[in-house]
């Protein structure tokens, strides 16, 4: 007598993708690294790669953004400074430094971004601040470099 072997249920990794997400991180890493290359789930894994990078970019714009505003609230109050302000400065310019110490590469992005997140910034001062958007030049009076060290502050 035949007796049938029980069927042993295998999800396909892209439905474990949807219900279980670290699982789906684990079992990836694993075929990976046994080279297991036609089991892999490339679609998933494509995406998830791509928007590891996005979230890298977010992460310069938002930290660059947080620099410039409070660069700006020190230089144009400067009767309401306060060691909070110089604290967010220090802590955001750590965040871009570690960035670009684990990924180089992004050094050129915070340059093609720099302006950008200049105009950005100078909104967010002026809403936080209630100061006129007038009262901050149109243009960065900050240098990249001067965004990024951690001697600088304006007077």
């Amino acid at each position: 007598m035949n007796t049938p072997s029980p069927k042993t249920s295998v999800k396909s990794s892209s439905s474990l993708y949807e219900e279980d997400y670290y699982r789906w991180i684990e079992t990836t890493v694993n075929q990976l690294r046994e080279g297991r290359l036609a089991e892999v789930d490339l679609a998933n894994l494509s995406e998830e790669l791509e928007d590891m990078g996005k979230s890298q970019k977010h992460a310069i714009k938002s930290n660059l953004r947080v620099v410039l505003m409070h660069l700006l609230k020190y230089k144009y109050q400067p009767d309401k400074r306060a060691n909070s302000w110089k604290y967010t400065i220090t802590e955001h310019r750590i965040r871009l430094e570690d960035d670009f110490s684990d990924s180089p590469s992004l050094k050129r992005y915070f340059s093609e971004v720099f302006d950008e997140s200049y105009q950005k910034a100078r909104k967010l001062a002026a809403t936080e601040t209630g100061l006129p958007l007038e009262t901050f030049p149109p243009e960065s009076p900050f240098t990249q470099q001067q965004a990024l060290n951690s001697d600088y502050l304006p007077e």
